[in-house]
């Protein structure tokens, strides 16, 4: 999804077009602007107007809500162009908007929930400082903080995004037009170290003593409040649909900078998985407000109070 295509006529990979092209990729995107449009405004409404303010773990969520939105939101768009072929049929403004709103979302969407585990692992392992810290003005603030770097992590693509047209197929490509393969390069691990490594250890960090925590309770019989047994629940379910749905769309990633620096050969089959893993990565913003729905008791009370309201 990121348009890093070298312009160096090196070790082009085959791209699924006409009759071969994934009949899956394209109807889960259109599916999954629909459905996740829905469902997050649906989350975002129950956080935001209920008359109750929001907890901090809540704060967390429903921004990260905000993230998964502008995400689908910007889904159709990229959708299409895959539909056409990567034929770019908008403007070079909307393709520099759309492919960076796109990505500070992506960034701002992990360090989310890393924001919303490192609260949990703190509730849980050191709940006397949890005390201290946990305000919903120190949330808060943590939010912008975020969405402050999301913002400059996805100014790359503002200014280096155009529209390319390709004379050989007639089509014209929305891409991050970088100088240099290195650059490119560059760019991928810059994404894989600050968008999939660095979160992935704290989140694994948090999850682990997370766990370890609650069965050591249980061995002493000291079960957590129900309450905050419900929201940590959550939070790891969330964490773990994170994984299952980002995680391959980071490894492609990887394996394409694998490709760039000629460890790697390209193959069709480097080619679907990658069209897959896109589609998993999207599924995730319709799967996480159905886990708050089934998981989040917390949140359904929130829902009929909020219709009663």
């Amino acid at each position: 999804m990121s348009g890093n295509q070298s312009n160096t006529g090196e070790d082009h990979c085959p791209t699924i077009v006409g009759s071969n092209k994934l009949i899956f990729p394209i109807g889960a995107g259109y599916v999954a602007s629909v459905t996740g449009i829905i469902f997050n405004l649906f989350v975002l409404m129950v956080f935001c107007l209920h008359k109750k303010a929001c907890t901090v773990t809540e704060i967390y969520l429903s921004n990260l809500t905000g993230t998964q939105l502008l995400l689908v939101c910007g889904l159709p768009f990229y959708t299409d162009y895959d539909k056409a072929d990567n034929d770019w049929p908008f403007s070079e403004s909307l393709c520099k908007l759309v492919q960076a709103v796109m990505s500070m979302s992506a960034f701002c969407n992990i360090y989310f929930l890393v924001l919303a585990s490192l609260d949990c692992y703190v509730a849980l392992v050191h709940p006397l400082f949890h005390e201290l810290m946990s305000r919903p003005f120190n949330a808060k603030l943590g939010c912008l903080f975020v969405w402050s770097f999301g913002l400059v992590f996805a100014f790359p693509n503002f200014i280096y995004n155009k529209l390319i047209f390709n004379p050989q197929s007639n089509l014209t490509h929305c891409l991050l037009a970088l100088t240099s393969l290195d650059q490119y390069v560059l760019y991928d691990v810059r994404v894989i170290i600050f968008n999939f490594i660095i979160p992935v250890i704290i989140i694994l960090f948090c999850a682990v003593r997370i766990t370890q925590t609650l069965r050591k309770r249980r061995m002493e019989g000291l079960n957590p409040q129900r309450t905050e047994q419900k929201t940590t629940t959550l939070i790891l379910a969330v964490l773990l649909a994170f994984l299952i749905c980002w995680v391959p769309a980071h490894v492609t990633r990887l394996l394409q900078v694998l490709r760039y620096t000629h460890i790697l050969k390209c193959h069709i089959i480097l080619v679907i998985i990658e069209e897959l893993s896109v589609s998993l990565m999207f599924f995730s913003c319709v799967l996480n407000p159905i886990l708050y729905v089934i998981i989040g008791k917390s949140f359904r009370n929130r829902t009929k109070e909020f219709f009663k309201q």
